[in-house]
């Protein structure tokens, strides 16, 4: 039976199932159409399936990496445990597990492609996350085992941040635009050349904020309202891709970024506190030590 045949049989069995009442399955009955039996393997072979042979585009780019394992993001995060050997802080803990689990489903993506712009964003994210955390240490090794915990070569991805940031220093808005516009020979130019040339090219967060990190070197203001129209603008009528994640994401940037700085204020409140205390207790110690001397002197 073909799978237009076994289609038809559902579609009829649906309509008298609904002038009739519901008939008792009991467990361990088994699905039978004209004696054969419904399996996975039987619907593959009706409709001729091949992982990776479609006759598309993307099965002829892609069709390659059918049946290739790629490591889940529990597997991801074990490496990154195993790699970092710290605990990490309890008030980083969701930010870091969300960090490395997003970064790992988008670099295993079979349409990612690592590109400056994507590196500047990366850096500028574990930037943001770990500036302020308590073990300066300790925060640098976490951002080298995340590295490592996706595959990826942390100088490489430096080396391009680097190079973009280093173009990017003293250009002007207008060139910077121009360069997202594939006008030139620059990393901007050829990045933004090599996406519009990719059908199958793919978005990814750490991009938008690579295209943030260009727009607070520019001297833009760097404000939600301020950086969502130009975000918009360089995505659709510069990149000619779609704006509206890239939005999304610019918001996020700044909401985590206030929630970030917020917390920075609160730790930092909490710190004069301490040492004030301390230097409660300290003069306290020294005024009772003072009597003390001054009681012996006395006698």
């Amino acid at each position: 039976m073909n799978f237009r045949q076994f289609a038809l049989v559902l579609a009829l069995a649906s309509v008298t199932n609904a002038f009739a009442p519901n008939p008792v399955i009991h467990r361990g009955t088994s699905l039978n159409v004209a004696t054969e039996e419904l399996t996975e393997e039987s619907i593959m072979q009706s409709l001729n399936y091949k992982p990776g042979k479609a006759d598309t585009e993307f099965a002829k780019k892609f069709g390659h990496l059918a049946g290739k394992e790629v490591k889940t993001v529990g597997e991801a995060f074990s490496d990154f445990t195993s790699e970092l050997g710290f605990s990490v802080n309890a008030l980083y803990k969701n930010s870091v597990t969300d960090l490395v689990g997003t970064t790992h489903l988008i670099v295993a993506n079979a349409r990612f492609q690592k590109d400056p712009i994507w590196s500047t964003g990366l850096l500028l994210s574990l930037d943001l996350l770990l500036k302020n955390y308590p073990e300066k240490d300790i925060g640098e090794k976490i951002a080298s085992a995340l590295f490592k915990a996706i595959g990826l070569d942390e100088a490489e991805v430096r080396g391009e941040a680097k190079q973009l940031i280093d173009w990017s220093e003293g250009k002007t808005k207008e060139e910077i635009e121009a360069a997202l516009s594939g006008e030139g020979d620059n990393v901007v130019a050829e990045t933004a050349r090599a996406a519009k040339s990719d059908e199958f090219w793919m978005y990814s967060r750490y991009f938008g904020l690579g295209l943030l990190k260009m727009m607070e070197i520019a001297g833009l203001e760097m404000e939600k309202d301020e950086a969502y129209p130009i975000m918009e603008d360089w995505m659709k009528n510069k990149l000619e891709k779609s704006y509206l994640t890239a939005c999304s994401d610019s918001d996020l940037y700044f909401r985590v970024k206030d929630k970030l700085d917020m917390m920075e204020t609160m730790m930092k409140e909490i710190e004069i506190r301490e040492k004030k205390r301390m230097a409660e207790r300290l003069e306290a110690k020294a005024e009772a030590a003072l009597k003390a001397a001054e009681k012996e002197a006395e006698s």
